[in-house]
């Protein structure tokens, strides 16, 4: 400020970027789940349009929710209305994807094989985060809950729970064709329910710290917030030694191609029922040279048929 800044510009070039960021760290997290649910519910995507639209709206909207961080700063009123409104808008395609997912499963053969798992534990605990967003949106319970613990439990519940789970989704998904070995499902199942479970035992008592007041940044607090804080802090060695687990045994294993060799398509049933890409059409591993000659495409463009 002495040299002529100003710190509420400094908030808004920053958020500018920092909101619109958050998106492109989740949007691919929604195409990897897109293509997961339908291979294990053996059914198309449903609602493929509506998909693309939502996407397309999520990234346009994403450019002027921005100032939904900035409510505490003294914004005029007209101004919080339009981000308050605008942040509330952005719900709808994410609720659309939401539903379109669920509708993906509804009646379909589902089996629960460990990417199916991350899938639909992702489809939850995102939906949880996504709720609290919505909370967060309302600018008189924004001023209340500023910078809180409420906040951290939210903007985890939907970038860890979201992206990560959606990584890790991938990474089962995608790792037989990459690797040519099919991780054992006891080592992926353990993975999961161990992160889960701790993910929740750590970020869940943050919405009941933040709700009472418990501030963001600061090394110290009341007595009264000490017990949930050691909940907390349990849950947090218990993620974080779970992600040890799976970089030890999971992925070192794979990379070195220890485990039981990865069939072409590892996630279809034998009348082919399954996962769809052109990914599958190539022997795993797949070769250096993905396809020697262009090949030829059925209508969808997800199978070689010349």
């Amino acid at each position: 400020p002495a040299g002529g800044g100003d710190p509420v510009m400094y908030q808004h070039i920053f958020w500018f970027f920092g909101h619109p960021e958050v998106y492109i760290m989740i949007l691919p997290a929604f195409g990897i789940v897109s293509q997961i649910v339908p291979a294990f519910a053996r059914k198309k995507l449903f609602g493929y349009t509506s998909m693309v639209y939502a996407t397309a709206s999520i990234a346009i909207l994403s450019f002027i929710v921005w100032a939904h961080h900035m409510f505490a700063t003294g914004m005029p009123v007209t101004g919080q209305l339009f981000f308050m409104y605008a942040t509330m808008l952005i719900s709808v395609p994410t609720g659309v994807k939401v539903f379109n997912w669920i509708a993906t499963m509804w009646r379909g053969s589902m089996t629960f094989e460990t990417p199916m798992l991350w899938a639909v534990g992702f489809i939850f605990v995102f939906t949880m985060g996504g709720f609290t967003g919505l909370i967060l949106s309302v600018a008189p319970v924004d001023i209340q809950l500023q910078d809180t613990y409420y906040v951290v439990a939210h903007f985890h519940y939907v970038l860890v729970a979201g992206s990560l789970f959606a990584m890790f989704a991938g990474f089962y998904y995608w790792a037989p064709k990459w690797t040519g070995v099919m991780i054992p499902e006891w080592k992926g199942k353990t993975h999961f329910w161990w992160s889960l479970i701790a993910f929740n035992i750590t970020f869940f008592p943050m919405h009941f710290l933040g709700l009472a007041g418990m501030p963001r940044r600061y090394a110290d607090y009341p007595m009264q917030f000490a017990d949930f804080n050691e909940l907390a802090s349990i849950g947090a060695l218990g993620f974080g030694l779970a992600q040890v687990w799976f970089f030890l045994f999971v992925v070192v294993p794979a990379m070195r191609g220890k485990g039981e060799p990865a069939p072409q398509r590892p996630w279809n049933d034998p009348d082919g029922a399954g996962a769809e890409g052109l990914e599958w059409e190539v022997p795993s591993p797949a070769p250096f040279h993905t396809f020697e000659n262009p090949p030829k495409l059925d209508h969808n463009a997800n199978r070689v048929i010349g």
